[in-house]
């Protein structure tokens, strides 16, 4: 479903797709680039006292580095702008399409959980394309970038990627699958808190007429204290994944 919602809504933005792919590539190219160059001036330049070397070089990569930020910069730009008219998009049409559903089929969805598609989901679905054109992308142009240069550099050394790549997929995927749940529990949350504020809209004169204000701001306090917890929560599971991937990755390097 989700495969063809993006194939669908971002047809039109092929082009801007691209320019995104284009320049993701020349940054990460420039990114892997540097760490070498940084080797060659420490090598040749400093530890032979070299100053012309170091001067050249530095600039070389000073040139490098100005690249890789307007590449990256056009890039996020870019992304940023298939996404959010993916998400004019992707709003539009559920918005027409919910206008079509006969009364049983808003009853059967229920108004609360239309908004929330129509808001939250639509929002959740448009950060997951920025996310991808900055992340996604560079992640396996890295990859592959970084492996090619590690070979290159020491072939022992490079044996590393070995232990530690499979370990990390196991580490994520594990996380991942414990976060899904919490995923489920704080759209059901945000769903709920919808409703109670689209109740307490709707009967606002009864709530008034019947001194009701005190009940219904518990109501609306414990729906959002519950949501609170929950995306809590789930913060708290994207906050261990940094360090996690750093001791994944640091461990078997220092253990060699």
């Amino acid at each position: 479903m989700l495969i063809r919602l993006l194939r669908r809504y971002l047809a039109p933005y092929k082009r801007l797709l691209g320019i995104v792919v284009v320049l993701q590539l020349v940054a990460s190219m420039a990114a892997l680039t540097l760490p070498t160059l940084n080797a060659r001036i420490i090598d040749n330049g400093v530890i032979a006292g070299d100053t012309a070397y170091i001067l050249r070089f530095g600039m070389i990569m000073l040139g490098i580095s100005v690249i890789q930020v307007i590449c990256t910069i056009g890039a996020v730009r870019a992304g940023a702008m298939a996404a959010m008219m993916f998400g004019r998009d992707v709003r539009g049409a559920l918005f027409h399409r919910v206008l079509g559903f006969s009364a049983r089929e808003v009853n059967h969805f229920g108004a609360p959980s239309l908004i929330t598609r129509n808001t939250n989901d639509a929002q959740q679905v448009q950060m997951l394309v920025m996310l991808s054109t900055t992340l996604m992308v560079t992640a396996p142009i890295n990859m592959i970038g970084g492996v090619f240069m590690a070979l290159r550099e020491d072939v022992g050394l490079s044996g590393i990627l070995l232990v530690s790549v499979p370990v990390l997929v196991l580490v994520i995927a594990i996380l991942v699958r414990f976060m899904s749940p919490l995923f489920r529990a704080m759209q059901k949350r945000i769903d709920v808190l919808n409703r109670v504020l689209r109740e307490q809209i709707q009967g606002i004169r009864v709530v008034r007429a019947f001194v009701r204000e005190p009940y219904e701001t518990a109501r609306f306090e414990q729906a959002s204290a519950n949501l609170t917890e929950a995306q809590t929560l789930v913060g708290r599971r994207f906050a261990m994944m940094f360090p996690i991937v750093m001791l994944v990755l640091n461990v078997p390097a220092a253990w060699r």
